[in-house]
């Protein structure tokens, strides 16, 4: 299985950030290894003194699949996820300046939060109008509503098969609202998708 990362899918994240609005999805990958492993804590890498949290919804996809068709792209997923992409923010920027790509800032073991859960679209009122929140210390810091998303979910999925081939058991991160922030030894992750708990971890 492979994980495919958009980023700057949320307008006001990308003002936060001081970007410049893409005018496609903006595509990077992480690979199995950035996984955390289940019931395993968070530990910041000594490379970076500042690491990030950007909480995304997750696409399962279910089906292979290449050249996909924008109105056929509701097939190839039932199931809807709720993860951390984890960002050493300080190596970003210095890769960014220098024009080179992000992996090591963006795909460095544990940098990949999956949540303990997957819930059925069809239990899900719509997946184009989906709340979600982050919670740290028990205080929300990061919510958004799929809606706002400049590319959704089904545009997406069109768009990479265009590129890769998707394979059963891929897992597409649809991008982060604004709210990003520095995680800190310690700290507690909390991620909703609508009234569900869908993950909690410790910070290390």
């Amino acid at each position: 299985m492979k994980i495919i990362c958009v980023g700057r899918n949320y307008t006001e994240h990308i003002d936060e950030l001081k970007n410049e609005k893409p005018e496609d999805p903006v595509l990077f990958q992480k690979p199995d290894t950035s996984i955390l492993l289940k019931k395993q804590p968070f530990f910041i890498p000594d490379f970076s003194n500042d690491v990030h949290y950007e909480v995304e919804v997750l696409v399962k996809i279910k089906k292979i699949g290449k050249h996909i068709q924008e109105k056929f792209a509701h097939k190839y997923y039932d199931e809807i996820g709720l993860g951390i992409d984890f960002t050493a923010r300080d190596l970003q920027e210095k890769l960014k300046k220098k024009g080179l790509p992000w992996e090591k800032a963006k795909a460095f073991d544990g940098a990949a939060v999956i949540g303990n859960k997957w819930l059925d679209k069809s239990e899900l009122p719509n997946v184009d109008d989906l709340k979600f929140r982050l919670d740290k210390n028990e205080e929300t810091v990061q919510q958004g509503n799929t809606s706002h998303m400049l590319w959704k979910i089904d545009e997406l999925i069109a768009y990479i098969s265009t590129y890769f081939t998707l394979k059963i058991g891929d897992i597409i991160f649809t991008g982060t609202p604004a709210g990003v922030g520095k995680v800190s030894p310690d700290d507690r992750l909390t991620g909703f998708l609508e009234s569900n708990k869908m993950f909690s971890i410790k910070v290390k």
